[in-house]
């Protein structure tokens, strides 16, 4: 089959479809690729480099009339018109809020796919345009609040004088609030921010942020997306908000729920309360708007010296990047239709990511698709299986109980051996089994307190100390009181096991991340 790449009708869409780069990954797949003329240029890709990659250039006639098109935005009636019959349509399509393109595409018998619909679910992250595009504007938000704001965003103590660093306060973890957390902590600003997912908070604080919770119950999410807050979530998420807000100098909202209009989380008393200089971006002015004084797609300055930005196309800002972005979720998705990599789709409905999207296909209208569960919570034991658990918890208490027995037990061997050791030995010894046991003592707060993920270079350190121990110990066998002798021979012993068998460990190790030659 031919994919054709159009450009994009829209005069005021940057972003391509397809990059040289993906295109070249497309005719791996056994496709052929026709691009129309000049359907990169706005991205900085020129006609040559898709030529250079693959591609044959045609006509807009010529490109929309291909077995698959593959479009950034639903295209209007003119380009519909020159879609074939049986023609495979790929774009964003926002099919919750367009029932009337499901029809006439149906009517048209084109089969249709909505990337905006892909699901939430680990195996289709890579074909997830709706997370690529809002991670490169989340990014994009905190450059164009950076711009707006007029001051650095790290602190500095300079000769000069003292600049505190930039408060930067997003409401919103999903993509595109990770996004700018990352953004503006690596410029230096202190950040702070807010979900109405509990789950989110760890990943702010890895992030360098820090969570500030809505004081009220919050629920788990179940789809992916961020359900719509109760009245109660509301009430005590507006007075959070208009808080931080009042103490941040960036606020960036990304609250959006696909397919409604977004909700309003800053009133118009929120931004008077804010400080003059204060930058609002509003990453969902295209449902609306999170702040109610947000218009959509320009940028707004108030009485009281506040910044609302309501750009709708901050993805398209970073045209380059987005389209390469845009493109890789295509060829993802393109690969899991070709599994022969013959050029030839293969519809199977059974699988979540291809029913979910596929809006029509021959003679059927397949939207909505089935629910598709993203997790699910655990389901809680029937009431008459708990008597059944009170033995087992019984059982676990008096094994814990032998444990510590025999824990105890073992310690007071050692503890008596240590003893006898210390009063055979030379009365000059007695120092160095002092310091032998806080040295025992400092080594286990040490070695308990470092990080899972450094053990294997800490073996390797481990090893050196055992290589001391032996030299050390060496001397000691030649020594002529026979208990210290056998102490010597001892220690040589034990740390000759730790440094062979460390070395065997860490061998195998670093053979696991050795490539096959």
């Amino acid at each position: 089959m031919i994919i054709g790449v159009p450009r994009e009708p829209d005069p005021d869409q940057p972003l391509v479809a397809s990059t040289p780069d993906t295109v070249t990954s497309l005719i791996r797949l056994g496709y052929e690729v026709m691009v129309e003329h000049g359907a990169g240029v706005d991205s900085s890709f020129p006609d040559e480099a898709y030529a250079q990659a693959g591609a044959r250039l045609g006509t807009r006639e010529e490109v929309w009339g291909q077995d698959i098109v593959l479009s950034l935005d639903t295209p209007p009636a003119e380009c519909l018109d020159l879609l074939h019959r049986d023609a495979i349509l790929i774009s964003r399509l926002n099919p919750g809020s367009n029932p009337e393109l499901i029809e006439d595409l149906h009517r048209r018998r084109v089969t249709a796919l909505a990337l905006d619909a892909v699901p939430r679910i680990s195996r289709a992250q890579s074909m997830d345009v709706l997370s690529s595009m809002a991670n490169i504007a989340g990014y994009r938000a905190v450059i164009e609040a950076a711009s707006a704001f007029g001051r650095l965003f790290t602190g500095q103590v300079t000769a000069a004088g003292k600049m505190p660093p930039a408060r930067v306060y997003v409401i919103g973890a999903g993509v595109a609030g990770l996004s700018a957390i990352g953004t503006a902590n690596s410029m230096g600003a202190i950040v702070r921010a807010t979900d109405l997912r509990p789950e989110t908070a760890d990943q702010v604080e890895s992030m360098g942020a820090e969570f500030v919770p809505i004081p009220a119950a919050t629920e788990r999410s179940d789809s992916g997306y961020a359900k719509e807050m109760t009245s109660e979530q509301a009430t005590a998420a507006a007075q959070l908000y208009s808080t931080e807000s009042a103490a941040a100098d960036i606020v960036i909202t990304t609250a959006n729920i696909p397919g409604r209009r977004s909700p309003v989380l800053l009133t118009a008393e929120d931004v008077a309360g804010m400080r003059p200089g204060s930058v609002v971006v509003d990453m969902a002015a295209q449902g609306g708007g999170n702040c109610e004084l947000t218009e959509p797609g320009t940028v707004v300055h108030t009485d009281n010296g506040v910044t609302i930005i309501g750009y709708t196309d901050l993805a398209g800002r970073l045209p380059a990047q987005a389209s390469q972005l845009y493109g890789k979720n295509l060829v993802n998705l393109l690969a899991l239709l070709t599994p022969e990599k013959d050029g030839q789709p293969v519809w199977d409905f059974e699988d979540d990511i291809v029913r979910s999207i596929c809006l029509t296909h021959e003679e059927d209208i397949l939207w909505p698709p089935p629910p598709v569960t993203v997790s699910a919570a655990p389901t809680p034991a029937p009431a008459q299986e708990k008597p059944a658990e009170e033995p087992a918890a019984e059982d676990t208490a008096q094994a814990e109980a032998r444990r510590k027995r025999r824990r105890g037990l073992w310690l007071g061997v050692a503890a008596l051996a240590a003893i006898v050791l210390m009063l055979l030995s030379p009365q000059e010894m007695a120092g160095n089994y002092v310091v032998f046991m806080l040295a025992i003592v400092v080594g286990f707060y040490v070695i308990t307190a470092v990080t899972h993920s450094l053990h294997t270079p800490l073996m390797s350190e481990t090893n050196a100390v055992s290589g001391i121990i032996v030299v050390g110990a060496l001397p000691a066998i030649g020594s002529g009181h026979l208990a210290v002798q056998i102490i010597g021979m001892i220690a040589v012993f034990v740390a000759s096991i730790n440094i062979f068998g460390g070395f065997l460990v860490t061998h195998r190790m670093l053979a696991m991340f050795r490539k096959d030659a």
